[in-house]
C-alpha cells in the first residue's frame, strides 16, 4: 500500500487540501454597485445561500447599498439553461453557481462575465480549469474533492458496520462518468477493506424497484452514495430507498443524515458557501479568475443518524461517536 492510500484510510483529511482562504477585512468601494447573479436549487433563505451572502456582508457588501443580488432559483424538472439565460438579461457583474450542474449552465451563456462556483466535484474534469492552482479562463471558486474521500467513507461505514463484505455504489444516471474517480478510489479503498462493489445508476423514483431486485440478486449489505448534484437533490428519496432496504448507508454531506440516512462524512459545505464570498471580493477588486487558485476544504464533518442506527440494529463504536460532529436522534 502506497503511502498517499494509508493516508487516505487513516486521515482521510490532512494532505488532501490547502487551507481556506482568510477574509480580508477591507471595506467594499463605496461608489460602486455590484450586480451578483444566483443560479442554483436552494431558495434563498437555505443555510448554505445564507452563509454565502453572509460572507458577503461580513466583506462589507450589503444589500440596498452597494450590492444587488438577482436570484434564479431551479425546480425540481425545470431548464437550467433557460434559467442561465434569463439571468443574463439582468446584466449581472458575476455570477455564483452553486454546483456543476449549474456552474455548466451558466458557462454557456456568461461570456467573460466571472463564474464563482462551489461543492463542484472535479473543476478541471469537467472543463472549468486548466488546474486548480491556475484555473485560467472566467472561472473559479471551490472543489469538495468526493473521490478523494471515497476511500475514508467506505472505511467509515465498514467501522460502523464492521461486518459489511457487498456494497452497492448508487451513481446518478445522469453523471455516471463525472462520477467514476470516486467509484475508482473506492474501488481500490474496498479490496484493501475486504468488501466488494457492485456499481448501479438511479435517476428517478421508477429507477428504486429495479435496483432493489439488484440489490437482493447480489446479496448487497450497504449503500455507497457517490457525491452529486443529482443526488443531493434525490437525497430523501434516497435516504427513504436505504431505509426501505433495510440497508446501512454512507453518504457526502449532512444533508442525507439529516433527512434520515444513516451515516454522511464530507466537507462543511458552509465553509465552502462561505468561501466563494472571498472569490466575489477578490474578482470586485481587480483579481482575475483565472489567477484564483480553486480551493480545496480542510474541515470535515460526521454526521450520525442515531434513529436509523437503532432501526438497523446497529451499535454505532464509541471510536465514530466522539469523532461525530452530531449524533442525530
Amino acid at each position: 500500500m502506497n503511502h498517499r492510500r494509508k493516508l487516505l484510510l487513516a486521515l482521510g483529511t490532512g494532505a488532501l487540501a490547502n487551507a481556506l482562504p482568510v477574509f480580508a477585512q477591507q471595506p467594499a468601494k463605496p461608489d460602486k454597485i455590484w450586480r451578483v447573479g444566483i443560479l442554483g436549487n436552494l431558495n434563498p433563505a437555505d443555510p448554505l445561500i445564507s452563509a454565502f451572502t453572509r460572507g458577503l456582508q461580513d466583506l462589507g457588501y450589503v444589500e440596498g447599498r452597494n450590492l444587488v443580488i438577482v436570484r434564479r432559483v431551479v425546480q425540481r424538472g425545470g431548464n437550467l439553461d433557460a434559467l442561465a439565460a434569463e439571468l443574463m438579461q439582468e446584466k449581472p457583474d458575476l455570477i455564483f453557481a452553486s454546483n456543476t450542474l449549474t456552474a455548466s449552465a451558466a458557462k454557456k451563456v456568461a461570456g467573460t462575465i466571472p463564474i464563482v462556483f462551489s461543492v463542484v466535484g472535479d473543476p478541471v474534469f469537467v472543463g472549468f480549469a486548466a488546474s486548480l492552482a491556475r484555473p485560467g479562463g472566467s472561472m473559479t471558486g471551490t472543489t469538495n474533492i468526493p473521490h478523494e474521500l471515497s476511500a475514508k467513507r467506505l472505511q467509515l461505514l465498514k467501522q460502523a458496520a464492521p461486518k459489511i463484505t457487498r456494497v452497492a455504489v448508487l451513481n446518478p444516471k445522469d453523471t455516471v462518468t463525472a462520477s467514476q474517480k470516486q467509484v475508482d478510489e473506492a474501488e481500490r479503498a474496498a479490496k484493501i477493506l475486504g468488501i466488494e462493489l457492485f456499481p448501479t445508476s438511479v435517476g428517478r423514483r421508477e429507477d428504486f424497484e429495479p435496483v432493489a431486485a439488484q440489490l437482493r440478486k447480489w446479496r448487497a449489505d450497504a449503500l455507497f452514495v457517490t457525491s452529486s448534484p443529482s443526488n443531493t437533490n434525490n437525497r430523501q428519496l434516497l435516504a427513504a430507498f436505504a431505509a426501505t432496504v433495510r440497508l446501512p448507508a454512507i453518504y457526502a454531506d449532512r444533508g442525507y443524515a439529516e433527512a434520515g440516512g444513516f451515516m454522511s462524512y464530507g466537507p462543511s459545505q458552509a465553509d465552502l458557501y462561505r468561501c466563494a464570498a472571498y472569490y466575489v471580493d477578490r474578482i470586485f477588486k481587480g483579481t482575475k479568475p483565472a489567477d484564483l487558485p480553486i480551493e480545496q476544504p480542510t474541515k470535515f464533518e460526521l454526521f450520525i443518524n442515531g434513529k436509523t442506527a437503532k432501526a438497523l440494529g446497529l451499535t454505532i463504536p464509541q471510536s465514530l461517536l466522539i469523532t461525530a460532529e452530531q449524533v442525530i436522534e
